[in-house]
């Protein structure tokens, strides 16, 4: 058994939990979120756009959840022997992205309630609109929306090239940290 400085601390189960439930659902969405803008008007896109602002509602309070248990159950340290520029840029990206995924389902929200499109999340619960219908809002709500949602793309593929980079590379375990069975 390795000593102490050779040993590895993995994320607690919940976090891992909160990590890879969140990234299957935001990989989803970015993906039918691109598919959904050119289907043609018809019950098929009203039937996506519905799921999409659902599930997208379902990562805001994810993240909102995540963001209370990192707060409670800090991460591990990143290993000693990691750059300080490493560091830096991990944290950087780590916090930019739970700033992504705050802000993306929130612009969402706002350009869906600008729209004066009314929500029920699944179809049953009633979510209240953050403004009144103002088609001018909605327009540069909806951009704000996909420059998010770009930024979104760049760091998520930053994310999982440093994953390649730590796993493949270098080999320093850093990605088995959150792997469903790595070590804790």
């Amino acid at each position: 058994m390795p000593g102490v400085e050779g040993r590895r601390e993995g994320h607690h189960p919940g976090a891992k939990a909160f990590h890879w439930i969140t990234a299957l659902a935001v990989l989803g969405l970015l993906g039918v979120g691109l598919w959904m803008t050119g289907l043609p008007l018809g019950l098929l896109k009203f039937k996506v756009y519905g799921w999409h602002k659902w599930i997208g509602l379902v990562v805001l309070v994810l993240t909102v959840a995540r963001l209370w248990w990192r707060w409670r159950h800090p991460p591990p340290a990143l290993p000693g022997a990691l750059p300080g520029w490493e560091r830096r840029a991990a944290h950087a990206a780590h916090w930019t992205l739970f700033f992504l995924l705050l802000a993306m389902p929130i612009s969402g929200w706002l350009m869906n309630s600008a729209a004066g499109v009314g929500l029920y999340w699944f179809g049953y619960v009633p979510i209240p609109d953050l403004v009144p219908p103002d088609p001018d809002l909605f327009e540069t709500l909806r951009t704000v929306h996909r420059v998010l949602s770009r930024l979104l793309m760049a760091v998520v593929a930053l994310h999982i090239g440093a994953v390649v980079y730590h796993d493949v590379l270098r080999r320093d375990g850093i990605f088995r940290r959150m792997w469903l069975s790595g070590e804790r």
